[in-house]
């Protein structure tokens, strides 16, 4: 069989499958995109059966293409951490680890699943999906220092920050490449010393984003939410989700979102539960039509316009 790997083009889709493709080997087809490209199944072929790991991505926004895989006869192995649905498919062919506590992300459930062997991909992915606490006390349990904990940090927000865009024409690089460049590093902190010039163009750019992300307007506050407004600039879209964990660790008690115009009128998204309540983000963006995600983070794709003030009342009541 043809061999596929599926993954969410986030840090921790990425390093997810660094793990699992240093640990087994493979030669697959890669399918990724941006961060909110998640009905990625559906690329799939179900003309003949397939091996497809697929990592990091809603079972439940991809259950049709997967059930239509497992009836071709297909071998899946699913992980992820967001909401699957109400059930699992039942099928010989259909392997999951699937835990949706907001603790953990799927690099730690792949992590687990290889008994650690690269442990420290898995901190910098938890550290990229800005479990912050979580990847602070694995750092501390592995024995690293503070300047090599801080460097995976620097890591992980960095190819995280990488998969924010409308379309792939508004990354540093296609997440599929930047896997390819990265994945010849057992250990990160080896890539992190190495400096290979994919590292300092995405440091680069991220820095360069940050600081203009950092000066935009705030669009509503009150004592349980922030929200911030960005312009509909390549920058803006490539800077929203990091923009918005910053801004969630640095108003633990507030919910945060980053609202990003786009071209058409609409906007794009990016939803933090409070850091001190790290639940319902993904009710919230379930309310409105193209949204979801999971407890502690979540999205919306296309906000239209006019209901830009309904989700301002929404999220300002939510945690309330």
């Amino acid at each position: 069989m043809n061999v596929y790997d599926v993954f969410n083009g986030d840090a921790d889709g990425i390093c997810a499958l660094i793990q699992l493709r240093l640990a087994e080997p493979a030669e697959a087809t890669l399918i990724t995109g941006v961060k909110r490209d998640i009905a990625l199944a559906c690329q799939l072929p179900t003309t003949e059966p397939v091996n497809a790991t697929i990592l990091d991505i809603s079972l439940d926004k991809n259950r049709e293409a997967v059930d239509a895989l497992l009836a071709a006869g297909s071998t899946i192995f699913y992980v992820d951490h967001h909401f699957p649905g109400e059930s699992l498919p039942d099928a010989p062919g259909f392997t999951a680890l699937i835990d949706t506590q907001p603790t953990t992300c799927t690099s730690l459930l792949i992590d687990q699943h290889l008994g650690g062997r690269f442990h420290n991909w898995a901190i910098a992915a938890a550290f990229g999906d800005n479990l912050n606490a979580v990847a602070q006390s694995l750092a501390g349990e592995a024995g690293l220092s503070a300047e090599q904990t801080e460097s995976l940090k620097m890591l992980g927000v960095c190819i995280n920050y990488n998969g924010y865009g409308d379309t792939v024409e508004d990354l540093h690089f296609h997440p599929a490449d930047l896997y390819r460049e990265f994945v010849k590093f057992a250990d990160p902190l080896e890539l992190i010393a190495s400096q290979p010039p994919a590292w300092e163009k995405l440091r680069d750019g991220y820095e360069a984003d940050m600081g203009s992300g950092l000066a935009a307007p705030v669009l509503a506050e009150n004592e349980c939410s922030l929200v911030v407004k960005l312009p509909d600039e390549p920058w803006a879209r490539r800077v929203s989700g990091v923009l918005g964990n910053e801004l969630a660790n640095q108003n633990p008690d507030k919910a945060c979102a980053i609202v990003t115009a786009s071209a058409d009128g609409s906007y794009l998204v990016s939803i933090r539960a409070p850091l001190n309540n790290r639940t319902g983000a993904d009710e919230l963006a379930r309310q409105f039509p193209t949204g979801g995600g999971r407890k502690a983070a979540a999205g919306i794709n296309a906000l239209p316009g006019s209901q830009l003030d309904e989700f301002l009342t929404a999220i300002a009541e939510f945690w309330s």
